[in-house]
């Protein structure tokens, strides 16, 4: 099998028998990347693209074509992968498939690699290119999880933001996907964009509880470069988010759906029960395997990670011409893997296992502990979990538990 680097010739791509052997004691997923975007978003940096920038290179037929080749391919690389535990379909903006479309994606996966019993499927979709009939179609299709963007409920905030969605629009979207049989639905929201108000997030916290979704993720505004967020804040038009006015927010936001009975589980991600919590992302957390399928996608398995060419159209050239689509790989060292594994489960409410830290990470455990960074009677239970304070400072914790 090969692996086609842009514009480099191509090199193999080698999955060693010692992270193929792993396959099945880990969980599995599958990850699809869909491209397209109505309209690009001023804070997005992921590898989306409008029709106006594909022009007649790419669209969705070449795309579904590409991704079924893609499966395909993958699941004769993998040989003995399990079957799935979790789907999720990203992107981009999956909803402007259509239902059929997502019945398709998810036909794919079900080909290449089936369906283990009681899979997380999840689709994102942007609550204006949904509708009753929508969530009636892709519930039918096989997705039992929907991942709705609402990012806030003030229209000013909507629109430094570039959201072209009616405020209103997302809560009634999570009702019609409710109504529709979706026990599982969340709401995304971002907090810190400039001008925001702390009225404004309570409104928005509000209008969520409203909904009655079993999940939220909430994430800080990041300026990425090259966005035109960016653009704008160099240019003097916007502030840069403020680190004391982020923090004081996301305690808002925990405090408000703590009280309504949403736990965080993950840093940014709060549910109402286990049940509720995404699986599938719970399998990146937690050191799973997982395909991404798509431009631009990333995956890993048993160590070993790569990435897909960004562009649709080299996507698809590259899949017609029998080759894997990767841009790049890497094996990671034993080192990276135990640094990845204390900043991703020191993130999760259950925290990491004190065993997995060495010595000097254990005394630095100890001593931030001691500064209200990490719970004392879990590090005594033999966990190192984050206190509330802890979840503020996460980064730097991650910093002195691997010096």
């Amino acid at each position: 099998m090969q692996l086609l680097t842009d514009p480099t010739p191509p090199v193999e791509l080698a999955l060693p028998e010692s992270a193929l052997a792993g396959l099945g004691t880990r969980p599995f997923g599958v990850y699809v990347h869909v491209p397209f975007c109505a309209t690009r978003c001023g804070y997005c940096d992921f590898n989306t693209y409008t029709a106006g920038e594909l022009g007649t290179s790419s669209s969705p037929t070449s795309w579904l074509d590409g991704l079924r080749r893609e499966l395909d391919l993958a699941a004769a690389m993998l040989g003995r992968a399990p079957a799935v535990d979790t789907v999720f379909v990203g992107g981009g903006t999956p909803s402007l498939l259509g239902g059929d479309g997502l019945a398709a994606v998810l036909d794919a996966v079900r080909s290449s690699f089936g369906l283990a019993k009681g899979a997380e499927v999840t689709t994102e979709s942007n609550p204006e290119s949904t509708s009753p009939a929508f969530f009636a179609d892709i519930r039918d299709a096989g997705y039992n999880r929907v991942s709705l963007g609402m990012q806030s409920a003030a229209q000013h905030v909507l629109k430094v933001l570039d959201r072209v969605h009616t405020p209103g629009r997302p809560i009634l979207a999570a009702i019609e996907a409710r109504s529709a049989g979706f026990e599982h639905v969340n709401l995304d929201l971002i907090y810190g964009t400039p001008g925001e108000r702390v009225e404004d997030l309570r409104a928005s916290l509000d209008a969520v509880l409203t909904a009655g979704v079993d999940h939220v993720s909430a994430y800080a505004l990041i300026v990425e470069e090259g966005t035109a967020l960016a653009r704008r804040v160099r240019r003097g038009e916007l502030p840069m988010p403020d680190d004391d006015v982020l923090a004081a927010y996301y305690e808002l936001i925990d405090e408000v759906l703590g009280t309504a009975g949403l736990r965080w589980y993950e840093v940014s991600n709060w549910a109402s029960s286990d049940a509720a919590r995404c699986h599938h992302n719970l399998g990146y957390w937690r050191g799973g395997d997982w395909w991404g399928a798509g431009p631009g996608a990333h995956s890993h398995v048993g160590g070993v990670r790569w990435w897909n060419v960004k562009h649709p159209a080299k996507y698809a050239d590259l899949l017609a011409a029998g080759h894997v689509p990767a841009g790049g790989q890497e094996v990671l060292t034993p080192s990276e893997r135990h640094v990845e594994r204390v900043m991703l489960e020191l993130r999760l409410a259950e925290g990491l296992p004190l065993d997995a830290l060495d010595g000097a990470g254990a005394s630095e455990a100890r001593a931030a502990a001691r500064e209200g960074l990490l719970v004392e009677s879990a590090l005594d239970a033999g966990r190192a979990v984050l206190t509330d304070k802890g979840r503020l400072l996460a980064d730097g914790v991650v910093r002195r538990l691997v010096p």
